[in-house]
């Protein structure tokens, strides 16, 4: 309403009345937020068996990175042509820009959220030229007549934040925000992962390959050598036909592994946002490739450094948050605006002394009979709380198994890599002296074929080792966050 000149004639008792008669509607309309909920539990790091990684005389800080990875963990695999790979990934993916596109989004929300309380101002001004009607309620001399009239007007209004719902729905945008960033890191840091882990695919491929193409080198050594013993007599068409039998089985090996050797070139363009046949020629070496020391135990820091891990936590405060908007519903709504503006018939008198106006405009809302849907949309808020607990404590199982699941493959790998070398060694020996008792005349070519077979199979189990060693650690730096860090505080300052 607008206060008018004799607003300041009100009397004292006039005014407290009033002030009394706000107060009790005030509580009055105060409705009933039902039985408290109590949120589901969240795991905690002792429930999941993860220690404390800190040792004596070093800070949190310390600790933590002495167990977790750098931010930009790939570059520890020594491989040049990788670490440019994964920055063309990471600024050229399509799926990554949109998830940076989706904290844009969230982040502008959380802005729009910051400004509830904010005083607004509008300015407006209009002008009507207009035929007013003889027979209304207007009378002589406009009725009947066409006239000008102009309205300039500005205004400010302002909704104070008196119970906390402006407060709380920002800190719900605010999670939000903070959870479509870790999103975002999370989506780089798997992105990441699938081309250091496309990478040293390729790299087995292309070492089974070479394993493959001496594997052939060797058959044509042993069908060259027994067409000379057979010329001589000393061998029979049965061990020709054999080794010359060998020969296309060691070709379409070599086939078999070109084309996976083409297909995962064409995976790792594709991730790097390229054509799919920018990367023809790319060729890495397993021998080329690092492999990191890892963490023995799992420690407690893995779920403050795991950006989904870190979402999935950023969205249980938002549902927290949403919990207190909605609790903050159930009391009065209060809101102030005030005008002040010329307004005129004619345009000549616009400016005239007599044309100004103004006014305060106070409001207050009660949510008197509105109780049953307040309530029902808070169980709706305490139901969005449970849902997001309950998908955190799921991301927080998934990461903590990820993790432990590599640390054990690594460790294991180990284990094998050391027998395995051994066997290695056995079998080149077994298959040198096979070759020599062979062209001595004093051995057979099954036996020669025999232990090529075996030194055949060490190879590659030799090649499948390795790749397998590089591409756990590739999964255990991504399964401990990729050295990320929670930078999303900052948002609350944009």
């Amino acid at each position: 309403m607008s206060l008018s000149r004799h607003t300041a004639r009100f009397a004292p008792s006039s005014f407290f009345a009033v002030s009394a008669l706000c107060a009790a509607l005030t509580l009055a309309g105060c409705a009933s937020q039902g039985p408290d909920h109590a949120a589901a539990p969240r795991l905690n790091a002792s429930q999941l068996g993860l220690a404390d990684n800190q040792q004596a005389g070093q800070t949190p800080d310390q600790a933590a990175n002495a167990a977790l990875p750098a931010a930009d963990w790939w570059t520890a695999l020594g491989d040049a042509q990788l670490n440019t790979l994964v920055g063309q990934a990471l600024q050229g993916s399509p799926s990554l820009a949109a998830s940076n596109a989706r904290f844009d989004k969230a982040a502008a929300l959380a802005d729009a959220a910051g400004t509830a309380t904010d005083v607004r101002g509008t300015l407006s001004a209009d002008a009507t030229r207009q035929r007013y009607t003889a027979n209304g309620m207007i009378p002589a001399p406009i009725a009947g007549h066409v006239y000008n009239s102009a309205n300039v007007q500005a205004g400010l209004s302002w909704a104070p934040d008196f119970f906390g719902k402006h407060s709380a729905e920002l800190q719900s945008a605010l999670g939000q925000a903070r959870a479509a960033k870790a999103d975002s890191a999370a989506a780089a840091n798997q992105l990441a992962a699938q081309v250091a882990r496309s990478y040293v695919a390729l790299a087995r491929l292309i070492e089974q390959k070479n394993v493959a193409q001496r594997t052939l080198d060797q058959r044509q050594s042993l069908l060259n050598l027994s067409q000379q013993r057979t010329q001589a007599g000393l061998d029979s068409q049965v061990e020709l036909t054999q080794a010359q039998a060998g020969l296309p089985d060691a070709r379409t090996q070599i086939e078999m592994l070109a084309e996976q050797i083409t297909l995962a070139r064409r995976t790792i363009a594709v991730l790097c946002a390229q054509a799919p046949d920018a990367q023809a020629t790319l060729s890495p070496r397993l021998s080329a490739l690092k492999l990191q020391t890892v963490p023995q135990v799992l420690g407690a820091d893995l779920l403050g450094r795991r950006p989904d891990v870190v979402a999935a936590r950023w969205r249980v405060e938002a549902a927290g948050s949403g919990i207190d908007a909605a609790k903050a519903d159930f009391y009065p709504d209060v809101n102030l605006t005030a005008f002040v503006g010329l307004n005129a018939l004619g345009f000549d008198n616009l400016f005239q002394a007599g044309s100004r106006q103004m006014g305060v405009t106070p409001a207050l809302r009660l949510p008197i009979f509105d109780g049953k849907r307040l309530r029902a949309q808070l169980r709706g808020k305490q139901a969005d709380l449970d849902t997001a607990i309950a998908q955190y404590n799921g991301v927080v199982l998934d990461a903590v198994k990820q993790a432990g699941d590599a640390i054990a493959s690594v460790q294991s790998l180990q284990r094998q890599q050391v027998l395995q070398t051994e066997s290695l060694a056995k079998a080149e020996q077994a298959y040198a002296f096979a070759v020599q008792r062979y062209q001595a005349g004093l051995g057979t070519q099954i036996t020669v074929l025999n232990t090529e077979t075996q030194l055949i199979n060490q190879r590659r189990l030799a090649a499948d080792l390795l790749s397998r060693q590089l591409d756990t650690r590739v999964a255990l730096m991504a399964a401990l966050g990729g050295g990320w860090q929670d930078s999303s505080l900052q948002l609350s300052e944009r």
